[in-house]
């Protein structure tokens, strides 16, 4: 058997997992660090429950992935996870689930090591969403769990730091409400609402235009450039504002796509 068809022979195999995603679908990439309690709390010791650092180097790493090659509008990270909104016509690697899952969280893995100076690991997962609505959807769906994650990890590590074992404190905290929890805080003169906006509703990132000043050589002049830079937003709005700053990043997007092309 020649090399040509035993190619042949043995590709059908390897692609006979395939899964595509749809043609103009919406596309997001959902990653999350592996066992980053393990190694945020006890291996690296990193403040709890947030600490800037960390957060500093979550941001490098959407901001890699925003700049590996993707076609990306908006990228969202709270606590160990990232979301990435893809433009509306990616169709990197004929839209091979498996292509995107393994080179984002290879990406992923690699930015924060190196941030970190040990081995840490991503894994990644697609979401298809079929319309804008959805897109919205999702992104108020993470927002929401930025914010139950920073009220619970905030009364979690209050309890800790007041002596409570891991049990103790999980068990005070299981099954009670918002309010139970704001009013413990509020009782140790923490308030909740006044804490960090990008513990509670986590931090954006995109690309923004602006103007920069340039020397024409063939002109012999200076002469205003627009150019695109990365912009970390730390203080989201919330609900609806939030759902329309996404769409508006999408449409923009777009519009600017579709400017480029006519000229």
């Amino acid at each position: 058997m020649n090399f040509d068809e035993l190619d042949q022979k043995m590709r059908i195999y390897e692609q006979s997992l395939d899964q595509i995603l749809l043609p103009e679908t919406y596309m997001v990439a959902r990653l999350d660090g592996r066992s980053f309690t393990r190694l945020t709390k006890e291996i690296c010791q990193f403040e709890a429950p947030f600490d800037v650092r960390f957060r500093d180097m979550m941001v490098h790493t959407v901001e890699q992935l925003m700049d590996c090659g993707f076609r990306i509008v908006y990228g969202f990270t709270e606590s160990d996870e990232i979301s990435l909104l893809f433009a509306v016509g990616e169709n990197a690697f004929g839209r091979k689930v498996r292509k995107y899952n393994s080179t984002l969280a290879a990406e992923a893995s690699a930015s924060f090591s190196l941030e970190l100076g040990r081995a840490a690991t991503f894994d990644c997962r697609m979401v298809p969403l079929p319309t804008l609505e959805r897109v919205q959807d999702y992104f108020l769906w993470r927002q929401e769990d930025a914010h139950r994650n920073s009220l619970n990890a905030h009364c979690y590590w209050l309890l800790r730091k007041e002596g409570k074992t891991v049990r103790e404190a999980t068990k005070e905290l299981e099954g009670q409400s918002v309010s139970f929890k704001n009013e413990l805080l509020f009782s140790r003169g923490i308030n909740f609402d006044q804490l960090p906006s990008w513990q509670k509703r986590g931090i954006g990132i995109w690309k923004e235009q602006y103007e920069k000043e340039g020397f024409n050589p063939v002109t012999g002049s200076h002469e205003a450039a627009v150019r695109n830079r990365l912009k970390v937003e730390y203080e989201l709005p919330l609900g609806e504002a939030y759902a329309r700053m996404v769409c508006g990043l999408l449409e923009g997007f777009e519009k600017n796509r579709m400017e480029k092309n006519k000229t």
